[in-house]
């Protein structure tokens, strides 16, 4: 009989498939996980203690440096919780310019776990597609807002700047190549076997235990459970338009693929149903060139691509927040991983950390 004694192991902080400084202490008895402890705070930047030092308009390029695969989405969680204490407006075209920016920030998410994920499994060209394809997303936003990462775009009442001329046409444009260049996706990926064997079966939760754990977006989604914010809770006007919410139903890291390539699909819906509709006019609501948010408190949760982003403001009446407390989708989704691994073969760790899709800009905030 083989004789085997359990050993700790140290993932990360500094490792490619931990996407971020993420360490994860791994116990292992052979091949086999026993214990795994993540250990998180490496790119803790203390973001909503600065927050209170900080005007509301200062507190947006903040945003961007949490989950800065996604800052449109960022950007807006603080915006929108500010704008609902103080009973603001927002112009219409302000609120669709918004949701095609969350939108693309969505698939452009989406095309980075895609392609950084079957890296992680050892195939290279998916990368270079998706990673293709997401620099036409960068390039709008440059065009849109001067950045390519960190934006800075949203603002109380409304945005920064409207689209330049030509730039709605080109958006239409990308949103009809990329509904196309989806089949292409399936074709190198979905059926390849080495895939298939890689992601089947693994990773497996239920909908109670994703429940249990507070998951959100689609961790959650992959269990069967049709939930986002969207349309249960709609938030800007995203109850104007038709789309799906993709399910799961094994709950396996396979679902998670699936499900975000139709998530990819339903965001390119929606931002083609708003191309249709979108008019002229203001960009910014009637704001105070002082902001001081009445006394009181909201909470407001939007749908980032990793799930439930909230955002808790207390205000004391003053120009900057008393107390702002985030949400992080990613900081929940992690919780489950130890119990994700017990009792797994350590080959599949990276394929079940993967599949999570964390930021660790926005598990450390």
């Amino acid at each position: 009989m083989l004789r085997t004694e359990e050993m700790l192991l140290n993932m990360g902080p500094q490792h490619p498939s931990t996407h971020g400084v993420l360490r994860l202490v791994i116990k292992i008895d052979g091949e086999i996980i026993r214990e795994v402890d993540p250990v998180v705070g490496y790119l803790h930047r203390g973001t909503e203690k600065l927050a209170e030092d900080l005007t509301y308009t200062q507190i947006i390029p903040y945003t961007d440096r949490l989950d800065y695969v996604s800052a449109m989405t960022n950007n807006y969680a603080v915006v929108h919780a500010t704008e609902k204490l103080m009973g603001l407006e927002v112009p219409e075209r302000a609120e669709y310019l918004r949701m095609i920016t969350m939108e693309l920030n969505r698939v452009a998410s989406h095309l980075v776990w895609v392609g950084t994920y079957l890296l992680d499994l050892g195939a290279m060209s998916p990368f270079l597609y998706c990673f293709q394809d997401r620099e036409t997303i960068l390039n709008l936003f440059n065009e849109l807002c001067g950045a390519r990462l960190t934006y800075n775009y949203m603002r109380v009442g409304g945005v920064k700047w409207d689209a330049p001329e030509g730039w709605l046409q080109k958006v239409e444009e990308f949103v009809l190549y990329m509904q196309k260049e989806l089949a292409t996706y399936h074709d190198l990926i979905s059926g390849n076997d080495i895939f298939l064997q890689r992601t089947r079966g693994i990773g497996i939760y239920t909908k109670e235990q994703a429940l249990s754990y507070a998951l959100s977006g689609s961790n959650l989604r992959v269990t069967g459970v049709p939930w986002d914010l969207r349309q249960h809770q709609s938030y800007s006007l995203y109850h104007q338009f038709q789309f799906e919410i993709p399910t799961g139903e094994t709950g396996d890291v396979l679902d998670k693929y699936h499900l975000r390539m139709q998530e990819i699909e339903e965001s390119l819906k929606i931002v083609k149903q708003v191309l249709d509709v979108i008019k002229e006019g203001p960009i910014m609501g009637k704001v105070p060139k002082v902001l001081r948010v009445p006394e009181g408190e909201v909470y407001t949760g939007v749908e980032s691509p990793r799930g439930e982003l909230g955002c808790h403001i207390v205000s004391n009446g003053k120009n900057k927040p008393w107390r702002l407390k985030f949400r992080r989708p990613s900081f929940y989704n992690l919780q489950i991983l130890p119990e994700l691994l017990k009792g797994e073969n350590i080959s599949n760790l990276v394929a079940i950390l993967g599949g999570i899709d964390i930021i660790l800009g926005e598990v450390d905030g």
